[in-house]
């Protein structure tokens, strides 16, 4: 059984689609960590909804990137992790955790990468006049949204859009894109 840790900093929506896909696939994984770096982010609640312990690092309270991410892989270490999600985590990862955990940290981005990397994905693809856009799963390098590219799966942008009509078909086509790529992986031993 792998144990998984998932990094987020917002609602979670993804957190919990991957965890009820673990649970309802019975995925030889578990999440035994929630990583977030806002004290308030309402996937911090969703974490305890389902007993999965969180740590919660404030990146302030550290001398630097380096001092903080060492905080986190004391935390990885206890729990034993084996592999690490991104789910919404917006901070880049540095060499600490790059150097423990090499070619196991995946993460998920809202566009077709190598277009539109970056925080803002969906808004920057609509605000181009694409006519698709997608979700892109991939490693985690020293890059930003620049590592190798695990699956991508495309979304249409409609003439009827908005930016929250595509937000929200985004979003949908995550929570299924993820979990598929991550039982895909786990059936590989690829992660």
């Amino acid at each position: 059984m792998r144990k998984i840790a998932i990094f987020a900093s917002g609602t979670g929506t993804n957190f919990v689609a991957l965890v009820q896909a673990i649970k309802a696939r019975q995925l030889p994984a578990q999440v035994v960590l929630l990583v977030c770096d806002h004290q308030d982010a309402p996937v911090l609640q969703r974490a305890q909804a389902f007993n999965i312990p969180s740590f919660v690092i404030n990146f302030k309270d550290y001398a630097n990137k380096a001092a903080a991410e060492t905080a986190i892989l004391a935390a990885l270490q206890a729990r034993d992790v084996q592999a690490i999600l991104l789910a919404g985590y917006m901070r880049i990862i540095g060499p600490t955790l790059l150097a423990a955990y090499p070619n196991k940290i995946i993460n998920i981005h809202p566009a077709l990468l190598p277009k539109f990397p970056g925080a803002h994905g969906i808004e920057d693809a609509f605000q181009a006049g694409v006519k698709e856009t997608g979700v892109t799963i991939h490693f985690i390098d020293a890059g930003v949204d620049s590592g190798p590219i695990i699956a991508q799966k495309a979304v249409p942008v409609l003439p009827t859009d908005d930016l929250d009509s595509l937000e929200t078909r985004i979003h949908a086509t995550e929570h299924v894109l993820y979990p598929d790529v991550l039982a895909d992986l786990l059936k590989k031993g690829a992660l």
